[in-house]
């Protein structure tokens, strides 16, 4: 993984792996889990495909929590599930980059993560703020004017996005969004390519219906593959552990064992219950159907968020003092955007989030399972060392993206 590190860093990135250090790396991890099945239970209300990065959702608004104060500071916590301060917090992702940025050396797997700051550039913003921003986010701090050149200071934002995950997030920032009263952007660019560390066979790939629904079976790309892999059968559905190489992350399929059943799985889904799904994954062989897909979506989070508890970041009672020390500042907007693409040889995923601030047991052998994801389900891509849930979807349709 490439951090785009700024001065300073180098400290933070040869910090030993020590037993605090993993504790806190385990608990940001269980509060990722937490937000991103929450974010999930809130987005999934509305209909077809969904995909997000609630570790980049998380990561970037932990930036803006490091201002945040008072009654601000509770609900974010609250509502983001982290449960340490914000100095806490911030060395347990300094702790987290490092992990990942460790553990991305196989070839096969490529993971860049970056935070940007776009700062007005007459604000006073408290060096304090500033400095845990660079070293504990290594988050790369840029002055402008918002006043005089709001539209070239979004050009320029989204310039470096689509950088920062390879050309496939566009246009994060949409004309409008910023203005004079404009003060800071925080922003979270992630991208992810990784190949399967058991490739599936090009010339396996097959068209097949896709039940979709009892009226609509589309023919889409079915790869298969038979090798041995994490899978576990439970309460309604299957689970499986596709690695990539490297085997430091994994892409999890949630599949219900009845065409129709994604809603019960979603409606059961929380932390205690996918820590207890994966705990019976164990390896064996099994012939998995996978389709091939392309989904991409766009939110603006604000209004989750708010309904999720952080009603004072976007109001006049926002507590921003810890930015600039004084209680003029809220949220105006939080805009995601991601996309995921899954082939024989891999998956490429990206995702930006924008926070703009303004003024104001052993199994017995038995017959090969058959893992046929043929109808909706839903899959994550998750750090196998931390647990966290790097991306989060769900695929209803294969020929819609």
């Amino acid at each position: 993984m490439n951090e785009h590190p700024t001065q300073g860093q180098t400290a933070l990135i040869g910090l030993p792996a020590d037993t605090k250090a993993a504790k806190d790396i385990e608990g940001l991890a269980r509060s990722n889990t937490a937000f991103a099945l929450a974010l999930y239970a809130r987005l999934k209300t509305a209909e077809g495909n969904l995909f997000f990065s609630p570790y980049c959702i998380s990561a970037c608004l932990a930036i803006a929590y490091a201002g945040a104060q008072g009654g601000t500071a509770s609900q974010m916590a609250q509502t983001l599930h982290f449960d340490t301060n914000q100095n806490q917090l911030a060395a347990a992702f300094a702790e987290l980059r490092t992990q990942l940025n460790t553990g991305q050396k196989d070839k096969d797997v490529q993971l860049d993560i970056a935070n940007g700051l776009w700062a007005q550039k007459d604000q006073p913003f408290i060096p304090a703020f500033l400095d845990l921003a660079k070293l504990s986010y290594g988050a790369k701090l840029k002055q402008v004017d918002f006043h005089t050149g709001a539209d070239t200071a979004r050009t320029e934002i989204n310039d470096w996005v689509d950088e920062m995950t390879k050309g496939k997030i566009n246009n994060l920032i949409e004309p409008g969004a910023l203005g004079p009263a404009t003060r800071l952007v925080l922003v979270n660019a992630s991208y992810f390519k990784g190949s399967w560390m058991r490739e599936f066979d090009k010339h396996a790939t097959t068209q097949a219906p896709f039940k979709v629904s009892p009226n609509q079976n589309p023919e889409v790309a079915l790869m298969s593959l038979t090798a041995d892999f994490n899978y576990a059968e439970v309460d309604d559905l299957q689970l499986l552990e596709l690695p990539y190489g490297g085997d430091d992350l994994r892409m999890i399929v949630l599949l219900p064992r009845e065409s129709n059943g994604l809603k019960g799985v979603e409606d059961v889904l929380n932390p205690p219950a996918l820590d207890r799904w994966l705990a019976l994954a164990r390896e064996q062989k099994v012939t998995v159907f996978l389709p091939k897909f392309k989904l991409s979506a766009q939110f603006s989070l604000a209004t989750p968020l708010a309904e999720m508890g952080m009603t004072d970041a976007f109001s006049p009672n926002a507590d921003f003092s810890g930015l600039d020390g004084a209680r003029d500042l809220s949220l105006s907007a939080v805009v995601h955007k991601a996309l995921v693409d899954v082939n024989e040889e891999g998956t490429e995923a990206a995702a930006a989030t924008g926070v703009i601030i303004r003024s104001m047991a052993v199994m017995r052998p038995r017959p090969t399972p058959i893992f046929r994801a043929d109808h909706p389900f839903m899959f994550l891509i998750r750090d196998n060392h931390s647990g966290s849930i790097l991306f989060l979807g769900r695929l209803i349709d294969p020929t819609r993206s």
